[in-house]
Parts: C-alpha cells; sequence; structure tokens
C-alpha cells in the first residue's frame, strides 16, 4: 500500500478551505449588504461599527455628562527645563568648631531626626578644659552670689560674674548648646570635664550626608552631617532674557516629573546672566509631601505668564483616554446618545483640565462617564483604529 505524506501547512490550508468555504464567505458578505449589517444594534444597545449607542436609562446611571467644547481663555505659559534642587533655606550643616575625634556616632545616612537630637559625639582636649573652667567658675560665682555685695568688693563680684560667663560663652561658641551647658554646671561633678561632647540636629529634616568614621580626627568647619526637610523643595528652570518680564514673584507654576504635574510657584527671579546658557534662573517652589522628588532630577516646568491669556479648547482630564492603539480620544455625542470615539492631540494640561487640539468648537464631548463609554464600545467586540 503507497504512504502519502502530507506537511503540517498543507494540512492546515486544507483544513481552512473546509471549514470557510469561499461560497459560504460570499453568501455572508451579500446577506451583510442586504440587512444592512451597521444599522442593527445588539441587546446590549452597542452598533456594528466604531461607535456605541447608549438610551436615556444608561446614561442617567453612567452618569454621563456631555459638554459642547468651545474657545475659552487659558493662562499663557512659558515652557523651560529645569533641575530640582535642596531647598537651602530648610538645609543646614553640622560641623565641629573645635579640633576633635569622633567617638560616637548616634544617626546615619537617610535617617529622619528631629531638632535637638543627638548626632554625633566627639572629644577635644581644648572642650575639656573649657567645661573645668566652667566647673570652677560657676561654683566661683555661686558662692560669691550667695556672700552678696554687702560681704564681697565689688570688683570680686564682677570678676567672679565675668568669668563665668565667659566659660559659658567660650563652651558656646564650640558648640554646646545652652541645655546642655545647664546640665553641665547643674551637676557640678569635675569628672564631666573629659572633653566629650555631642552635637545636635538644629532642625527637623533626613540626613543626606555623612561622610566620617568612628576615630576619625575632624577639624573645625568639617562637614560631618547634611540635614534637609524634603517637605519643599526648589526648582531652577533657565527662562530666556526676552521672556524674563512676563514672570512674576508669586506667579503659578507646575512641574512634570514622571508624566504627571505638579503645582509650584515662583519665589525668586535671578538678575544675572548665566554666561554659559544665556538664560536667567528662575527658582520655583514645589510641594514633596510624599517625598517622591529628590534633588538632582531634571523637570519640565510651565510658569503663568501675567497678564497674557490665550484661546483654547479644553476638556476634563477623565475626557480624555488611551484608545487600543495608544493614541488619546475622546468620545463625541454625533447624534443624542450616539457616541464615536475621534483621537486628539493634547497640548498641555491646566489644573482638571487639558488643552487639546484635532477636533472643531461645537463639538459635543463625553466630559463625564467616557470610561464607561469606552467600557461599552470594548464590549461590542470592535477596535479602534482612528487614523
Amino acid at each position: 500500500m503507497m504512504k502519502i505524506q502530507t506537511c503540517g501547512r498543507c494540512l492546515l490550508t486544507l483544513a481552512f478551505l473546509y471549514t470557510h468555504p469561499l461560497s459560504a464567505g460570499e453568501h455572508a458578505h451579500d446577506a451583510a449588504e442586504e440587512t444592512g449589517g451597521a444599522e442593527h444594534a445588539d441587546a446590549h444597545g452597542h452598533e456594528a461599527g466604531n461607535r456605541v449607542h447608549l438610551n436615556d436609562e444608561q446614561r442617567r446611571l453612567a452618569g454621563i455628562v456631555v459638554e459642547t467644547l468651545a474657545l475659552k481663555p487659558v493662562p499663557a505659559e512659558i515652557d523651560a527645563p529645569g533641575e530640582i534642587r535642596l531647598n537651602a533655606y530648610a538645609s543646614s550643616q553640622v560641623t565641629p568648631r573645635i579640633a576633635a575625634q569622633v567617638t560616637e556616632r548616634h544617626a546615619r545616612l537617610g535617617d529622619r531626626v528631629s531638632s535637638g537630637q543627638a548626632l554625633v559625639t566627639l572629644s577635644s582636649v581644648e572642650m575639656a578644659a573649657a567645661q573645668g573652667e566652667l566647673l570652677v567658675t560657676a561654683k566661683e560665682w555661686q558662692r560669691v552670689r550667695k556672700l552678696g555685695r554687702k560681704v564681697v568688693s565689688g570688683k570680686r563680684y564682677l570678676q567672679a560674674r565675668i568669668a563665668y560667663q565667659q566659660a559659658k560663652g567660650r563652651l558656646l561658641a564650640y558648640g554646646l548648646s545652652a541645655s546642655q551647658i545647664k546640665q553641665l554646671v547643674a551637676s557640678n561633678d569635675i569628672s564631666r570635664a573629659n572633653g566629650r561632647f555631642t552635637l545636635l540636629s538644629p532642625q527637623n529634616g533626613t540626613v543626606i550626608r555623612d561622610d566620617f568614621i568612628i576615630g576619625q580626627m575632624v577639624e573645625p568647619g568639617e562637614l560631618l552631617f547634611e540635614l534637609t526637610d524634603e517637605s519643599t523643595l526648589w526648582v531652577a528652570v533657565r527662562v530666556k532674557p526676552e521672556f524674563i518680564s512676563r514672570v512674576t514673584i508669586g506667579a503659578a507654576a507646575r512641574v512634570r516629573v514622571d508624566n504627571r504635574w505638579i503645582d509650584a510657584k515662583v519665589i525668586q527671579i535671578h538678575h544675572a546672566l548665566d554666561e554659559g546658557t544665556r538664560t536667567l534662573a528662575v527658582r520655583l517652589e514645589i510641594p514633596n509631601p510624599d517625598d517622591r522628588l529628590h534633588p538632582g532630577q531634571f523637570v519640565e516646568a510651565r510658569i503663568q505668564t501675567e497678564g497674557l491669556e490665550e484661546s483654547a479648547l479644553t476638556v476634563p482630564l477623565d475626557a480624555v483616554l488611551r484608545s487600543p492603539d495608544g493614541d488619546w480620544q475622546v468620545f463625541i455625542e454625533e447624534e443624542p446618545g450616539e457616541f464615536v470615539p475621534r483621537e486628539v492631540e493634547l497640548l498641555r494640561q491646566l489644573p482638571g483640565r487639558v488643552v487639546i487640539a484635532g477636533l472643531k468648537p461645537g463639538t459635543r464631548v463625553v466630559a463625564r462617564g467616557a470610561f464607561f463609554v469606552q467600557s461599552e464600545l470594548a464590549k461590542s467586540g470592535f477596535e479602534v483604529h482612528n487614523h
């Protein structure tokens, strides 16, 4: 018996021809033309093709609101690149004021610290001498003050008081806080004049730098900690000189970070021209409550200009959705209850709304409930390709 070998592709072709005869396809096409296929709606109220029909009850339950597009004045804006930076007014550095050795660390990089919290303990010969002098002068001043002016001479009284104040002032100059000095005096313990002292945090914030190690000898002014409060940050924006006259202190601005816009405001305008970029720096202040922004990030900034407006078509943010192709689209109402998707171009975002192009004034657009309309259209099994 002869065996016939057939390739897999041939078998698939035969199976397709068997299950999809050409005559059946031709008859189906003829039937669609005779019945006017696109004019028949299914049980969900969808019409064949690139549209969806919703009755009054469906629109009411979905909360669909339609608005008519009209040219309206919107604030003009200046687009400019920017960089997020530390808020220098909410930052501080912790440095020793005398030569000392690091003996103990109390905070690390990334820690959130509070004002007055211990950061690092140091040891210094100079500090030991100053601590001892304070204890001696404090004791003498207490004795003289207790005796009073009637017993001791005015010169001795004044000398004791000045010596005590100078000893306190020296420790304050060395970096001790007033409360630390008060505790030392109250203890009246000579053994505490050992040169050890602790630097405290001057503010609430986050440790963003701590480049030192235990045992390290540090000099006056050497940076041990850098702290900052990142709840607000700065954005350094570069603006061309010809546009700077339109920018004012306090003007509203927006900063785009990771495809989302964050409201900001203009707080400072520099007057010196950058020789490299030939631009002027504008400083924005931006909130950072969720700690998502960090110094060094490059951003896009838009600053509203004073007294200038332009006419544009705008729709609510929720009215604009992604199409199956990944393009932006809105739904327009061609007839009462009949909605069709139309691709649009997003020009820029405003608070709660977006400026669009691609439609004409007078077009009725779904302002609320667009997601429901898109979902109903998707149920019909049609994909949108509006190119």
